[in-house]
């Protein structure tokens, strides 16, 4: 039997958020996931909020989409994630926090061409991807976590958009896409911090 504790607060940001939307989601992307037990705690904040966080906790001093804390992670038949490209926590149950900063996701949504809405729900799942096990420093786990996350997206209803989405680029422009440089203040720069 699964059962999801989720506790989603929107503080010190204007941006509109749907905070019933988001719950639903997290709570199938975690059933797709097949988390067995979660309790998770979701803070959308704005970029003052997230840069003191990022500095703090990951000494980088700038604002960032998501920071992910995994407080406790067990399944009965394993003391890790799994290895696996898919389900890393089938079974199991996660404690963590996850913090998205509205600002931000209202900045990339706008470049991306989607709603913010929308980078929230891209924002929740990649934290909760973290907290899943899933890891994007390296190339190779970069590029699993992708396409899980893609692929609980997807589910959801959703075509997921990356500012380093070459179908994004200016037509006539050969230089970066739209969006930060990967070195700076994007997905890459949030790693999960287990405490």
């Amino acid at each position: 039997m699964t059962t999801y504790e989720l506790d989603i607060s929107v503080s010190r940001t204007s941006v509109p958020v749907d905070v019933r939307q988001l719950q639903q989601d997290l709570e199938r992307a975690l059933h797709q996931e097949q988390v067995a037990r979660a309790v998770l705690s979701v803070s959308i904040v704005d970029n003052a909020a997230i840069h003191e966080l990022n500095r703090r906790h990951l000494q980088h001093d700038f604002p960032t989409d998501v920071i992910s804390f995994a407080l406790d992670w067990s399944a009965d038949d394993r003391d890790s994630p799994g290895n696996g490209p898919a389900e890393r926590s089938a079974g199991a149950s996660i404690e963590g926090e996850i913090v998205v900063s509205a600002e931000f996701a209202a900045e990339s949504a706008e470049r991306c061409g989607w709603s913010v809405q929308n980078e929230l729900t891209l924002y929740v799942v990649h934290g909760m991807l973290h907290l899943c096990g899933y890891d994007d420093l390296s190339g190779s786990e970069k590029s699993v976590m992708r396409a899980r996350e893609i692929s609980i997206l997807t589910a959801l209803g959703l075509e997921p958009r990356y500012p380093d989405d070459p179908r994004l680029a200016i037509p006539g422009d050969d230089d970066e896409p739209p969006g930060p440089a990967p070195d700076s203040a994007s997905r890459q720069a949030a790693p999960e911090v287990r405490l």
